[in-house]
């Protein structure tokens, strides 16, 4: 059997309803479009009078009869003054557009490519923070991010800069090796050549990771304010101690970040070993420690390098010798265990008699030996006295007799280092670039922060006994006499020197021992 066609008011039903939809949404759109400004200042005004009414009923009840006074004072003079009426209308109508129109929506969550790096340092994390074993875990393949990472922040090129991440309970992280290898990741995947700090709360199972500013290099040697027996051996973090001196760095005066030592006979970590590579700055740190030390003691200096780095304490005021040589260095490191035993009894004279300390024992004398693996091995071939030997004394008693040691060695011939060296130098710096092991093998612990690999001179870590890790940025501290040095950095330091207490052709290497000793 054919079949009939359908009727044609059936069979255009449907275009019809299309086009009258069209037709409909066109004239609302026309309508919002023309009738916009009225839209916006209706929502204006209707926001003003909810502001007015929640002002209204929070003013007390005692002075709504005052506020309804001025109120009708206001709009009377309003009416009275020419064009009054008209341009209160104006500007409540602009006040009304102004509250009204659609301000532009605030981004609550990151951006499509901060999204994206969230999402690959969370799978980066799933085999870490992962077992079969767990029925609903935190990290799973295809997971969501924002339930491990509560918080975040980013810098202008979009990589993390603060992360808190939570872990599962069942992470090991008491193991050293399991948090190493979630730092080591997190520092590959959130961008290289930064310097991150990592702390683990073990009781919350929460790790937070912080990219560190760079600390600053541009202050130079200069006098600190510090009391007597404190020594100012770089700066840090501004959250790594309570204390802060104010500083010139480059045109710019401010409070900086001091790692303070303590010396003299009240301090727990008397004496300072320093340990570096070439060209780390662990000579601009001693040098940087004997302008300090010659303000109110003397120094005696030796130096196995022999490039000639401390000439220009040479002759100064309170510089009892500059060495070089072996036989000078053996001489007057001879001399130093000699005063500090004629120290030590003088002292205990003084106290048994009932009488202070000598003036003379109480002037603090201070000790610098740079590389004394060089002497160790031109003593080795000579068949003399290692100078290491006689720093024992020096090194055991020199908190008693007010005398302080700090030697300077570097990273291959640190193991040329006697055992009463590594003993009695419980302050500890490392400068330059070390991997995490190195630097707790000189610390006693590892680093809070990832090492960087690129890192200018004088920078590393410090720990002062069993305090905790530091940063450290040491003081700008050339030798003035390098050509290389800026004038700027050259008339620092020379303004820190002491007055000559020989002339310049006089100078040359003596027996330091005074000549009343």
């Amino acid at each position: 059997m054919a079949r009939r066609p359908l009727p044609r008011i059936l069979s255009s039903s449907s275009a019809s309803v299309a086009r009258s939809r069209e037709l409909a949404r066109t004239a609302a759109d026309s309508a919002t479009d023309v009738l916009h400004p009225l839209i916006t200042i209706s929502r204006g005004l209707r926001k003003l009078a909810a502001a007015g009414r929640a002002k209204w009923s929070a003013t007390p009840k005692d002075k709504r009869g005052p506020a309804l006074f001025l109120a009708g004072a206001v709009v009377l003079v309003v009416a009275l003054i020419p064009y009054g009426p008209l341009l209160a209308l104006i500007t409540v109508m602009a006040a009304a557009a102004w509250k009204g129109h659609e301000r532009a929506p605030v981004q609550t969550g990151p951006a499509p490519a901060q999204t994206e790096r969230l999402q690959s340092l969370y799978e980066a994390l799933v085999p870490y923070f992962s077992v079969p074993e767990d029925p609903d875990p935190l990290f799973a393949h295809g997971g969501a991010w924002d339930k491990a990472f509560s918080e975040y922040e980013f810098d202008d090129g979009n990589r993390p800069s603060r992360l808190l991440i939570r872990y599962p309970a069942y992470f090991p992280d008491g193991e050293a090796s399991s948090r190493a290898r979630i730092e080591q990741l997190l520092g590959a995947k959130s961008g290289r050549g930064r310097e991150y700090r990592f702390d683990w709360d073990e009781e919350g199972n929460q790790l937070v990771m912080t990219v560190l500013d760079a600390l600053p290099t541009t202050i130079a040697a200069q006098r600190f304010v510090t009391a007597p027996g404190e020594t100012v051996l770089g700066f840090t973090d501004a959250d790594a101690v309570p204390r802060t001196v104010p500083v010139q760095g480059g045109d710019d005066a401010y409070d900086a970040t001091p790692v303070i030592w303590r010396t003299g006979p009240r301090s727990t970590e008397p004496h300072l070993l320093v340990v570096g590579q070439p060209g780390s700055g662990t000579t601009t740190l001693l040098r940087s420690i004997a302008l300090q030390a010659l303000e109110d003691g003397d120094v005696l200096i030796a130096e196995g390098s022999g490039t000639g780095e401390y000439a220009c304490l040479t002759g100064r005021t309170g510089v009892l010798a500059v060495e070089c040589g072996l036989s000078g260095a053996l001489a007057g490191l001879e001399w130093a265990a000699a005063e500090t035993e004629r120290r030590l009894i003088s002292a205990n004279r003084a106290r048994q008699a009932g009488r202070p300390a000598p003036e003379d024992t109480r002037r603090p004398l201070w000790i610098l030996l740079d590389r004394p693996s060089v002497f160790a091995h031109l003593t080795a071939a000579d068949g003399r006295t290692d100078p290491q030997q006689l720093l024992q004394v020096p090194l055991r008693h020199g908190r008693a007799a007010n005398v302080t040691v700090v030697v300077a060695e570097q990273f291959d011939t640190l193991d040329t280092l006697s055992e009463s060296v590594r003993a009695h130098t419980r302050a500890r710096v490392v400068l330059g670039p070390a991997v995490p092991d190195e630097v707790e093998h000189v610390l006693g612990a590892p680093p809070h922060t990832t090492p960087t690999p690129d890192v200018p001179p004088g920078r590393g870590y410090a720990r002062l006994g069993t305090g905790q890790v530091m940063r450290l940025q040491v003081p700008v501290t050339p030798d003035p006499y390098d050509d290389a040095t800026s004038d700027a950095h050259r008339q620092a330091v020379l303004e820190l020197l002491p007055e000559r207490s020989v002339p310049v052709e006089d100078v040359r290497s003596v027996d330091p021992v005074p000549a009343e000793g």
